[in-house]
C-alpha cells in the first residue's frame, strides 16, 4: 500500500494533467507590480513609423518596468492615440517575462500598459521555485499579482520530503 502523502500527491497530478480549459487561478509575481512606473526597452534595432504611431524594436530586445523584465526577439509598441504614452507592447518570439521569483515562457506576450494585464499565448511555460505550470494561455494581472492559466494545462507538482 502507497502512504497517504504520495497517494494524495499522485490524485493532484493527475488531476492537475488532466485538467481541462477552465483553467488554474494562481499568485504570479510574489508583490503587486506598478503599471504607471516608467518603461524602458533596451535592443539592438528600432524602427519608428511616424503614420500609425508604432515602434519595432528588434534583437535581444529588454522591456523594463520597475522589477518586472520582458525579453523577447521582438516587441512593437503601440502609443496612445493622443501621443500621451503608450497603450501596448506586443511581443513575439522567445518571450520570457520575470516578475519577482516567477518566470514565464511563451510565443507571444499581448501587454496592455493602462491595465496592467499581460496575456501570453503559445506553449507558455510557468515556473515559480521547483513547481512547473505549462498552459496554452497566462493571463497576468500585474496590479493584483495575480495570474490565470487555461487550455489544456499540465502542472508537476512535487511532494513534500520528510
Amino acid at each position: 500500500m502507497l502512504p497517504r502523502s504520495l497517494c494524495l500527491a499522485l490524485t493532484a497530478c493527475w488531476l492537475a494533467t488532466s485538467a481541462p480549459a477552465q483553467g488554474t487561478n494562481l499568485a504570479f509575481g510574489g508583490f503587486q507590480a506598478d503599471p504607471s512606473q516608467p518603461v524602458e526597452v533596451t535592443a539592438d534595432a528600432l524602427d519608428v513609423d511616424q503614420a500609425d504611431g508604432t515602434a519595432v524594436f528588434t534583437g535581444n530586445v529588454v522591456v523594463g518596468q520597475g522589477e518586472m523584465r520582458l525579453s523577447a526577439t521582438e516587441v512593437e509598441v503601440i502609443y496612445k492615440a493622443d501621443r500621451s504614452g503608450i497603450e501596448r507592447l506586443i511581443a513575439s518570439g522567445e518571450v520570457i517575462l520575470v516578475n519577482g521569483p516567477d518566470a514565464a515562457e511563451a510565443e507571444n506576450a499581448d501587454y496592455t500598459i493602462d491595465t496592467g494585464i499581460i496575456v501570453m499565448t503559445g506553449d507558455v511555460l510557468l515556473t515559480q521555485g521547483q513547481n512547473a505550470l505549462s498552459g496554452e494561455r497566462l493571463n497576468v494581472d500585474l496590479a493584483a499579482g495575480t495570474a490565470r492559466m487555461t487550455g489544456r494545462v499540465k502542472t508537476i507538482l512535487i511532494p513534500e520530503q520528510e
